[in-house]
């Protein structure tokens, strides 16, 4: 089994993202399989080809300001994000903040635990405090989010899904390989997490054939690491696969989708300016 099974409450990492065909994901798994093993989610569900369902509820500023950050280029800029595992049914759910320093490329993410009996009320009840048997880093990150929620009085806007292939290294302290794919999106005003119905594709070949030179490309390759500390092997991987660096957001692109193209249609020549923007 890997080393790590649990992420920390604060991880400070890279993130380096690649969009790939679908015949390079058991190629690579291979490859990775020397320096690898599958995180315990994936190991738990071998019957769908070790890939397992994630889902987020995106926020955002009545305006859009964290979308605006993220199409715009702002260096430093974060968003923030309810996670679940599964169709959103069952919890725990995980409340994130994923802070990003553009110029070093470094991304700190603040995760924190809401129990089933606490969703929706830690967001939309204004008496909620963090409970006393939280430990010290588990209530530090709850008040960071419920403090960026008030000053950016942020709701709920989008919710996605994909199933994800994941790695943890064996050899390092802290590597993580993933590979999302079948990504899908529903429009989302409400704190309803459940997500089996209503959910549009947004990862047909036709949208990624103008971000990607492969014009193939249906997975979103993720390599993660300690800041300063890259693996060889993960650059072996890039060398071996003539993988070319492509950022991708899950929320921009799928908000993007839903106001312009409904995941129904080509995504005309017109938008390639927004997703040049999302590469940065």
């Amino acid at each position: 089994m890997s080393k790590i099974n649990l992420l920390p409450p604060v991880l400070e990492r890279y993130e380096l993202k690649y969009q790939i065909p679908w015949s390079y994901v058991e190629p690579i798994s291979d490859f990775i399989s020397l320096y690898c093993d599958l995180d315990n989610y994936s190991v738990k569900t071998k019957a769908d080809n070790y890939f397992y369902k994630v889902g987020s509820l995106y926020f955002d500023s009545p305006g859009y300001e964290f979308l605006k950050q993220r199409i715009g280029g702002k260096e430093i800029r974060f968003n923030m994000r309810t996670r679940f595992y599964g169709d959103g049914d069952v919890g725990p759910y995980f409340l994130e903040v994923k802070h990003r320093t553009g110029a070093s490329g470094v991304v700190t993410k603040y995760r924190a635990t809401a129990q089933a009996h606490q969703w929706p009320y830690i967001l939309t009840d204004p008496a909620f405090r963090p409970p006393e048997s939280d430990s010290h880093a588990e209530k530090t990150n709850k008040e960071l989010f419920l403090r960026l929620a008030t000053t950016y009085a942020i709701e709920p806007k989008i919710l996605t899904t994909y199933r994800r292939r994941a790695f943890f290294s064996t050899i390092d302290e802290y590597s993580r390989v993933t590979l999302d794919a079948h990504m899908q999106y529903r429009v989302q005003d409400d704190y309803n997490l459940l997500a089996t119905y209503g959910m549009t594709h947004y990862d047909n070949e036709t949208i990624y054939a103008t971000n990607t030179k492969s014009g193939d490309a249906s997975v979103v390759l993720e390599l993660k690491c300690m800041v300063g500390e890259v693996p060889y092997w993960m650059l072996d991987l890039i060398r071996t696969f003539e993988l070319q660096h492509s950022g991708f957001s899950k929320y921009a692109s799928a908000t993007l989708v839903s106001h312009f193209d409904n995941g129904d249609w080509f995504m005309p020549l017109d938008r390639q300016s927004y997703f040049d923007l999302l590469d940065g």
